[in-house]
């Protein structure tokens, strides 16, 4: 879910969070949307399947799975796959693409996450946090279910690039709100997001207890240069997406020191 896909028709405008970000609304309009863009499909999708590598057999939560493509693809790289998301609806699709089968389920990552301590390898958070206020929960709860050693492979939008749009500018160092219409297949919608400086981001994940392992601002699938001759090489030479590999600390039990 990014602000970049889509048709922007107005940017950065103050807004309250609480009137967007409705997906029950426009579900199968943004999945359409985010199917096959260059943008999720042939960048942002891309980028968190390579820094995952080789998931076989790791149990991998996907937070904020919205209708399932990075689920999908990570499945067909043979993991295990659990989603959640905030919307229904979304949830929907994804069961739609996955089958009845698939561990799916409603939950808002604001709040506590029903799962055991420890229950998963790797946590997938695809283009998600950006949407909360609050970075302290939320990675505390994904630490908590992650077993030792294991990884949070997040992307967000870029703090720099949402600090540049924000009009009027705000405060770099500031956790600030804005709200950009867009239109997806005809239909505009409201999507709000939180700007937060990079060092708050890495503050986060560290007072969580994590590690950092990787910040990575990657090129897009090379394909897309013939599918996109347009829009690639814009892509290619601005900031776009942020991602990080996080890790928790390998158990030090038994080691002797």
């Amino acid at each position: 879910m990014d602000r970049l896909t889509g048709t922007t028709e107005s940017l950065a405008q103050p807004a309250d969070p609480a009137q967007a970000n409705d997906y029950e609304s426009f579900a199968e309009a943004y999945s359409a949307e985010n199917e096959n863009n260059l943008l999720n499909a042939y960048y942002e999708r891309p980028a968190m399947l390579a820094l995952a590598g080789d998931v076989a057999g790791r149990r991998i939560l996907d937070a904020g799975c919205g209708s399932g493509p990075l689920s999908a693809a990570l499945r067909d790289r043979g993991a295990a796959v659990t989603g959640i998301d905030a919307s229904a609806g979304m949830l929907a699709l994804a069961q739609r693409r996955l089958g009845t089968e698939a561990a799916l389920h409603v939950v808002d990552l604001s709040d506590p996450l029903p799962f055991a301590d420890g229950a998963f390898d790797d946590v997938v958070a695809s283009l998600v946090l950006h949407y909360l206020e609050d970075w302290g929960p939320t990675p505390a709860e994904v630490r908590r279910v992650l077993r030792p050693g294991g990884r949070l492979i997040a992307s967000v939008q870029h703090p720099f690039v949402d600090y540049a749009i924000q009009d009027p500018r705000p405060d770099y160092h500031a956790t600030t709100s804005y709200t950009c219409d867009f239109t997806f297949s005809g239909q505009s919608v409201p999507l709000s997001f939180w700007r937060r400086p990079l060092h708050a981001m890495t503050d986060a994940f560290t007072t969580a207890g994590f590690r950092l392992a990787v910040i990575s601002g990657p090129q897009p699938d090379p394909a897309a240069r013939e599918l996109f001759p347009d829009d690639f090489h814009a892509l290619s030479t601005k900031i776009g997406f942020l991602f990080f590999v996080v890790e928790v600390p390998p158990s030090t039990t038994g080691s002797g020191g």
